[in-house]
């Protein structure tokens, strides 16, 4: 990788850890200490988050276009501004309408400052080549929560749930906008837009291609229960007994075994399809909740789980371009990013709702199940690919 792709994954590598520590990461440490103090109902708490998944989903597709059109710099940017905007209001919040109303700016935050938003930016730089610096980002966005959750815990054991939440705040104000500003290339020859672009892939016939579907179908199931696990972690793993700081230490197990598994995709060098990437995520996640379901240690089967979410990061920004092109890309991620964050605006809310009255003795063997739902959708995308290459498609 030269230094100028180089200069530009580092910086938004760094973005990409604190966006989704404060943000996506935040609520598995705050939520205890902020409901003890403001004696919020867990539902409500969850509710926030929920909230801005949803509006960030409804974004996204705007987010997109304003990438494809001026590039992602101006607009990360603003994100940096809206997630520090948000995190300070929640920070002085005693009222549940102030919270949930600071998510709706999370959520804006969240939609031009998260993976897709990256990711469309690195496609409206390098185009068809944008694949090895997408993968290279991913292995910055993998410490997200190894760093974060340990660092947010610390924060709320020092200075509270509250100075937690601007210290993040000025993490984005004093150093992820300015990285945003003057990290990364200026746009250099916008595209033009759709009707005077004769070369574009026209949105509908992605709508058209059943590739598209299954492929959101998978996204969509993945986000719900990621959403669901790394809201509710903590919350499950100390209900089985843990101390919390055993249950940080597990959850920070995830981490590294995301960039470990993004490594060995990388050391393809890109030569396979990144279908393949995507088949091989569904495969850890059904060892890896299979395993916990069966009883297999803990520590091994979030090590699946954690490689599982490194290789989908990959191949959800990977294979929209290699399946659909690098034209439009940035507004087919925003389009596959609605009912994924759909799902995860969903998944905390209805999971945490299902906690508080049944408990956590299912959460387990259900996820286990969700997960051949991905696993079903990818081999049939898969068995579409060989088919597609066997007849020349590829």
């Amino acid at each position: 990788m030269d230094r100028e792709r180089l200069r530009t994954v580092s910086a938004l590598g760094i973005v990409q850890i604190f966006s989704w520590g404060s943000s996506f990461y935040l609520l598995a440490v705050i939520a205890a200490p902020l409901r003890e103090e403001t004696g919020w109902p867990f539902g409500l708490v969850t509710a926030g988050i929920s909230l801005g998944l949803l509006v960030s989903g409804v974004a996204a597709v705007v987010v997109g276009r304003l990438i494809e059109r001026f590039g992602g710099r101006r607009v990360m940017a603003g994100g940096m501004g809206l997630l520090a905007l948000g995190l300070t209001i929640i920070a002085t919040s005693h009222h549940p309408a102030v919270y949930i109303g600071a998510w709706i700016i999370m959520g804006m935050g969240m939609a031009s400052g998260l993976y897709d938003a990256a990711f469309g930016t690195l496609g409206r730089i390098y185009g068809k080549d944008a694949r090895g610096p997408i993968s290279a980002l991913t292995l910055w966005g993998g410490f997200a929560s190894t760093v974060c959750w340990p660092l947010t815990a610390f924060l709320v054991a020092w200075i509270g749930w509250r100075g937690a939440c601007l210290s993040y705040a000025a993490i984005h104000v004093f150093i992820t906008a300015p990285i945003c500003i003057y990290g990364l290339p200026r746009a250099k020859n916008p595209q033009p837009v759709a009707a005077k672009n004769k070369d574009a892939t026209p949105a509908g016939s992605v709508l058209r291609d059943k590739r598209f579907w299954l492929f959101s179908v998978c996204m969509t199931v993945t986000g719900g229960l990621a959403a669901f696990w790394s809201t509710h972690l903590i919350t499950i793993l100390t209900s089985q007994g843990m101390t919390l700081a055993a249950a940080v230490a597990l959850g920070t197990i995830i981490g590294p075994a995301q960039v470990g598994a993004r490594v060995l995709e990388m050391l393809g060098r890109g030569k396979h399809h990144p279908v393949w990437t995507t088949f091989a995520y569904a495969v850890c996640a059904v060892l890896g909740f299979g395993g916990l379901a069966l009883g297999v240690p803990a520590t091994i089967a979030f090590l699946f789980y954690g490689a599982g979410n490194g290789l989908w990061s990959i191949a959800r920004g990977a294979f929209p371009l290699a399946a659909f092109g690098p034209e439009r890309y940035a507004r087919t991620v925003g389009m596959l990013a609605l009912p994924t964050f759909t799902a995860s605006a969903i998944a905390p809310l209805l999971g945490g709702a299902l906690i508080e009255r049944f408990g956590t003795d299912n959460v387990i063997p259900a996820s286990a199940l969700i997960t051949l739902v991905p696993f079903a959708a990818m081999l049939a995308l898969l068995a579409d690919h060989l088919r597609r290459k066997r007849a020349g498609g590829y």
